[in-house]
């Protein structure tokens, strides 16, 4: 582990992880943090064919730019994932020999957006599965308490899979067996939920398995955020009954096999490029 790493990750931080599913990381992701503010600008100019724009139905006002697997084609995105201390830190998060990179997503709530990120857990969402995963949460722009992401503590260990709907509130699977996320809203004093405010260059590293939301971006400041994805050890590919979120659509790959790929580079430790994709 580089230097770097175990200065951000404590053994306090790593059993607060294991434990409750979610935990700040404080300025850890400061010096990329411009890159990133470079990188999303680019990419809002020339999206993948992956993007995703939630816009409000007038068809006018403030929108909520989505775009994933994005993060080797921007300069400032791939420094963040190549050249910082992530992978490492995701590693030691995990309890994992290694971290690879699943994807990457960006999401850029602009000033007075109404759209609310719906309490879920992203593991239903993807074509992989496993007990070691992390996901940073990495804003570039200030974000006070009252419009920070939030997660439910230990919801991670509850042992349940509820049914992935896409932001817009349409189911993501045909007939779906999975129960549906609580009503969390309407009774947030029966749940541990955290949240913090958050500065350029600090994260959040979160289970995929922890349910999380957000609120609209109802100010007059931007809300700009790449969140990096990793597997560990035990990362197994998993098939769904419908395309995933995000969509591989030639990838071919066995059910319960290892996860692997040149889309899903093992990035800690540091291996030579022949055999990163192994």
């Amino acid at each position: 582990m580089t230097a770097a790493a175990k200065l951000f990750v404590t053994d306090d931080t790593v059993s607060s992880f294991q434990r409750d599913g979610v935990v700040p990381l404080r300025g850890v992701f400061t010096p990329w943090v411009e890159g990133v503010r470079e990188a999303i600008e680019q990419n809002k100019a020339s999206p993948s064919w992956r993007e995703r724009t939630y816009r409000p139905d007038n068809g006018g006002g403030a929108v909520f730019f989505q775009d994933y697997c994005v993060w080797s084609q921007f300069p400032g995105y791939r420094a963040l994932v190549e050249e910082s201390p992530m992978a490492a830190i995701a590693a030691r998060l995990m309890h994992s020999d290694t971290a690879r990179v699943f994807h990457d997503h960006v999401l850029v709530k602009e000033p007075g957006n109404a759209v609310i990120t719906p309490w879920h857990h992203d593991q239903p969402y993807y074509l992989v599965d496993g007990e070691q995963s992390v996901s940073f949460w990495v804003p570039v722009d200030p974000v006070p308490r009252e419009r920070s992401i939030e997660y439910i503590a230990k919801s991670h260990r509850w042992g349940k899979t509820f049914r992935p709907k896409r932001f817009d509130g349409t189911d993501l699977y045909p007939d779906d067996p999975y129960e549906s996320v609580p009503d969390i809203d309407s009774n947030r004093d029966q749940f541990d939920i955290r949240g913090w405010e958050m500065q350029p260059g600090d994260a959040v590293a979160f289970d995929f398995r922890t349910l999380h939301g957000a609120p609209a971006n109802n100010s007059t400041t931007r809300r700009r955020v790449t969140s990096i994805r990793w597997v560990g050890d035990d990362a197994r590919f998993i098939k769904r009954n419908s395309k995933t979120s995000p969509d591989f659509p030639d990838l071919e790959f066995e059910d319960g096999a290892p996860f692997q790929g040149e889309e899903f580079p093992v990035l800690h430790p540091k291996l030579p490029t022949t055999s990163r994709n192994s």
